[in-house]
């Protein structure tokens, strides 16, 4: 059966275009699983590694008959200079080639075009990432609608608008801290913990934002992963930026209902779901700090020593989902020759490689989530109703962190203090094992300031699950995003 016969009469299409990497590209899947529960047929366009890796997430939403379909193109390795099989920014062997990865994906332009010229109905919409500027030249030609997903928040959507407008950061020096203006809160950052986009030492990003900015401006609209209890004050701000075409949907990882979904998520667990249960179900409730830096987070051997130790030093059970990129080897060849998982294994479960993050921040027994603040993991945190500890590596890192600690009032600093990408083993920048044990000890006490943070988090948490539920904000916002669509639709059929 082709997609043009199954698609039934008076039936939203959205082609979905993700971008690779895991950060972007799981959040968009949910996102398509959540359209797709709401009757809207989804065309998800990937190349061959990544419909194998991530498409188990939606095999469970496909057999209970979900509109979902995946249209897969080749993808140029060679033409790009890419080693072959590498379609992610995890896969790449340096960071140095996410460049490259980024321009390799102006190759499937031709291939959608294509697609679409085929189509008798066009799509509707086009859900792309923001990030593949492309997509914009497609969706003029075609005259479809196009909205934009770029993973981040509303908070984060509004620092970057006032400095990219107000120019402040150009008159101070690199770690002098200054205040970010026309903000809801007072927001304070350093140039060290810019994203890309604000720092000169990054070639060729303040021509790729100055096209960003322009591609943002035509675009129909944003979808957003938050939810809008959780930043009210930043979404009306976001709101009115985009003349009222903002829909927060999230939090997208609770459209995960049960346990085999959790593990699913993502790329196959490296430890089996019973095995971690068991381990979990044998710890006290509120008792155990999980630690996680993300997908894409290479950090150098020396640093997750001095992360190892303090995890150790803190007598707190814990779970370390041990991972640095090209560098994991190192890291777990000191584990190995110094036992490290031997010595700990009374109280301390390492996991090498992915972990089922969703099943593990639901379980009872977790206290805290050290986490690199990337906004996949702290808004997941934040919907468990977990404390964070919090240690922001690069891009809008750093906003996440201010978001958690200053305005939300659910989190505690490491003090990491500049951008650690791609560089990592010349930054300079090293937190030691002192600051952990102090940062996660702050999360974890009983005193009234950890009581209070804990009855902060939970009290969102419960926000955060009301808000994609009947009747809540996020669930009637995406009926709000379908009518709007329809509506599109329905009046270009007229004209």
């Amino acid at each position: 059966m082709t997609l043009e016969e199954s698609q039934e009469p008076n039936q939203l299409h959205f082609l979905v275009i993700p971008m690779g990497s895991p950060d972007h590209y799981i959040p968009t899947i949910d996102m398509a699983k959540l359209l797709a529960q709401h009757g809207v047929r989804i065309t998800i366009v990937t190349t061959p590694v990544k419909a194998f890796r991530f498409g188990s997430i939606l095999d469970q939403a496909i057999q209970s008959g979900l509109p979902i379909y995946f249209l897969e193109f080749m993808f140029s390795y060679k033409e790009f200079g890419l080693p072959e099989g590498c379609e992610s920014m995890d896969d790449l062997p340096h960071l140095g080639l996410g460049r490259t990865l980024m321009q390799a994906y102006t190759s499937l332009q031709k291939q959608v075009e294509e697609y679409i010229e085929k189509l008798n109905p066009r799509p509707n919409c086009i859900l792309a990432d923001t990030f593949l500027l492309w997509t914009g030249e497609t969706a003029k030609k075609f005259q479809i609608p196009r909205i934009i997903f770029d993973g981040m928040n509303c908070f984060t959507q509004m620092c970057n608008h006032v400095l990219y407008l107000s120019k402040v950061y150009e008159s101070v020096g690199e770690s002098e801290p200054f205040v970010l203006p026309d903000l809801p809160d007072r927001i304070e950052l350093t140039r060290s913990q810019h994203p890309f986009a604000f720092n000169s030492s990054f070639k060729g990003m303040s021509d790729f934002n100055e096209k960003l900015q322009v591609s943002e401006s035509e675009a129909y609209g944003v979808i957003v992963n938050s939810f809008e209890e959780l930043e009210q004050g930043y979404v009306d701000e976001y709101q009115k930026l985009k003349r009222d075409k903002v829909w927060c949907i999230g939090p997208l990882s609770l459209c995960h209902k049960d346990e085999s979904e959790k593990v699913r998520r993502g790329k196959k667990s490296s430890i089996h779901k019973n095995e971690c249960l068991k381990w979990l179900d044998s710890q006290e409730n509120s008792s155990v700090i999980y630690a996680c830096l993300g997908s894409v987070s290479r950090i150098e051997p020396a640093q997750l020593i001095e992360l190892a130790l303090a995890l150790e030093s803190s007598k707190r059970p814990f779970i370390w989902v041990v991972r640095a990129g090209h560098k994991t080897e190192k890291i777990e060849k000191w584990i190995d020759e110094e036992g490290f998982e031997e010595r700990t294994k009374d109280r301390g479960l390492l996991i090498h490689g992915w972990a089922p993050q969703l099943l593990i921040l639901s379980h009872p027994a977790i206290e805290g989530f050290l986490t690199h603040c990337g906004w996949n993991s702290t808004l997941e945190g934040v919907s468990a109703g977990v404390p964070l500890v919090t240690w922001p590596q690069f891009q809008e890192q750093f906003y996440n962190e201010k978001l958690v600690v200053q305005v939300l009032k659910v989190g505690v600093s490491v003090g990491a203090q500049k951008t650690v990408w791609g560089d990592e083993d010349k930054s300079g920048e090293v937190v030691k094992r002192e600051e952990f044990i102090k940062a996660i000890e702050m999360v974890m006490e009983e005193g009234e300031e950890g009581e209070e943070r804990r009855k902060r988090a939970k009290e969102f948490g419960k926000m955060a699950n009301k808000a994609i539920e009947e009747g809540g904000s996020s669930r009637q916002n995406i009926t709000r995003l379908i009518q709007d669509i329809r509506f599109q639709s329905s009046t270009r059929n007229l004209s």
